[in-house]
């Protein structure tokens, strides 16, 4: 039994990335239905930016650390335990004024610690954080995959490499915003292609 951990980082519950997160996971279960879904909602569950407590906390020894330390960094610790037990990934991927969520952006910051998740040795950083199949569901109101536009996918697929996850598939929703007939089509292109990556049969647009 494999366990995937779903994040949602839309900031509408029903956005466009979260219903595709939904829908993969729905396809998922078919496929799988012994496997266990953690979900992570960054929206109903904000996760703080790093501020210069936590970012102490990091750097000094645990037994030295004070009470707001000691909180910031549980925090960090859970989130990355909760990532270590993933086999699975699934990113639900916004386009917010051309970059990924801020909330996303948090969590990264709070899974990202050097001598935990990464480490840096005489050839360079090592990612800790290896074996884990990642997919990003991006959605985005305008056109952008292969444009200067695109600051998502070449951000995500370094810092998710810099930590180790390298197998990092990305499936992208576009033109969302350019009218219903380009959202239906490009909600249908995007279910068939993570149909095709499960292995399942992809639902209609009007079902996620």
């Amino acid at each position: 039994m494999a366990t995937l951990l779903k994040i949602n980082t839309s900031l509408m519950e029903t956005g466009n990335a979260n219903r595709l997160a939904a829908a993969f996971v729905a396809l998922w279960r078919k496929r799988h239905p012994d496997d266990r879904v953690i979900t992570r909602d960054l929206t109903r569950g904000p996760i703080p930016h790093l501020d210069e407590t936590t970012l102490t906390g990091f750097f000094t020894p645990a037994e030295q650390r004070n009470p707001e330390q000691q909180a910031a960094v549980r925090l960090s610790d859970a989130l990355i335990a909760e990532l270590l037990a993933a086999d699975v990934v699934v990113l639900g991927v916004p386009m917010y004024n051309f970059g990924i969520p801020s909330t996303l952006k948090a969590w990264i910051d709070h899974v990202a610690r050097a001598g935990i998740t990464f480490k840096y040795t005489e050839n360079g950083p090592v990612g800790l954080i290896q074996g884990k199949q990642v997919f990003v569901l991006a959605a985005r109101g305008g056109v952008h995959q292969g444009t200067p536009q695109d600051t998502q996918t070449g951000y995500l697929r370094n810092v998710l490499g810099f930590l180790g996850m390298t197998d990092v598939r990305f499936v992208y929703a576009e033109g969302l915003a350019l009218g219903e007939a380009a959202k239906s089509q490009a909600e249908a292109a995007a279910l068939g292609q993570i149909a095709g990556l499960i292995g399942s049969r992809a639902p209609s647009p009007a079902a996620v």
